[in-house]
């Protein structure tokens, strides 16, 4: 087994790696790791990104930029994301398919279940 581009967590070291090559990686990083360290990590944070996910009403993946969405403090699962209609959205983690930074898609998740 290789451990190229796997996911290590140390206490007081940095909490993610990323590898360019986004096939290697997919499986092995948590939607919620990436989405905290575009939150809080201000160096890698500091760039543009958008979140694809699967909607079910409209059967397709909608992207938003990572500015529109919000995180309550109380859930650990969902995020909230208001659209153009201003209907407000609450999209569980596990529905989100692609994560894009400065237009290159850096995660992937494939619909097996769908």
């Amino acid at each position: 087994m290789s451990f190229h581009g796997l996911l290590f967590c140390c206490p007081r070291g940095p909490a993610l790696h990323f590898d360019q090559d986004v096939s290697r990686t997919d499986a092995l990083q948590p939607i919620q790791d990436i989405l905290n360290r575009i939150r809080w990590d201000p160096e890698y944070g500091d760039a543009r990104f958008e979140i694809g996910y699967y909607d079910r009403v409209e059967d397709k993946i909608i992207v938003a930029p990572f500015s529109e969405l919000w995180f309550s403090k109380t859930d650990h699962y969902t995020f909230q994301l208001i659209d153009e209609d201003g209907v407000d959205h609450c999209v569980p983690f596990h529905r989100v398919r692609d994560v894009y930074r400065n237009g290159e898609r850096i995660w992937h998740r494939d619909a097996k279940h769908r």
